[in-house]
């Protein structure tokens, strides 16, 4: 049986808030402005991290960007391998998006899979301008040709290792990202 073991701390809570002003900054700057940026969170961890996107955006540009939230768990097309087929959250996107400048945010981009499924979920309430994505970590070993617009870190993973993300009052306990392994538990490797 294989646990998850603690292998490095990526980003404590003070990064992780760095790089979502950093995100903010940069999507302000290739938008040239706000007025025309909606920003989609994909739950279920895409979801707060949009929002605190859009605070930090407010704060800065006074200019309240809207919200809102994606699920995208019917439209994967992996889902008979996942363990978990409930659904994350439900989809709330209370404005067009028909000619707007779409960000869909997420925590971790991985094989692309989940950004496929939350494009064509999109597709299906409106057209928007263009579709960009917001990442607070690429792990790369995409599978699609996926690459986000906007990244907080780029961190190198093995398949072994997994990013898990902790989000200030979402996670409770520690914020921040750790990057965990797969390890065996003891006796497995001597056959018992």
């Amino acid at each position: 049986m294989e646990q998850l073991h603690e292998k490095a701390r990526i980003m404590d809570a003070m990064a992780v808030d760095r790089a979502i002003q950093r995100i903010g900054y940069e999507i302000v700057e290739h938008n040239k402005g706000p007025e025309n940026v909606v920003l989609i969170g994909i739950q279920r961890r895409g979801v707060p991290l949009a929002r605190s996107i859009a605070d930090h955006i407010r704060a800065v540009e006074g200019t309240k960007v809207p919200t809102g939230t994606l699920d995208v768990t019917f439209y994967r097309d992996d889902l008979s391998f996942m363990k978990e087929r409930s659904g994350g959250g439900e989809t709330d996107i209370p404005f067009s998006i028909a000619g707007r400048n779409v960000v869909l945010v997420d925590d971790v981009l991985f094989t692309g899979r989940t950004v496929r499924a939350a494009m064509e979920a999109l597709i299906e309430t409106g057209r928007p301008r263009t579709i960009q994505l917001a990442v607070l970590i690429d792990r790369g070993h995409r599978e699609l040709p996926i690459h986000a617009d906007y990244v907080g870190k780029n961190v190198p993973t093995s398949h072994a290792e997994l990013v898990s993300v902790r989000l200030p009052g979402y996670d409770g306990g520690d914020d921040g990202v750790v990057l965990l392994e797969k390890v065996r538990a003891e006796g497995e490797a001597h056959g018992a």
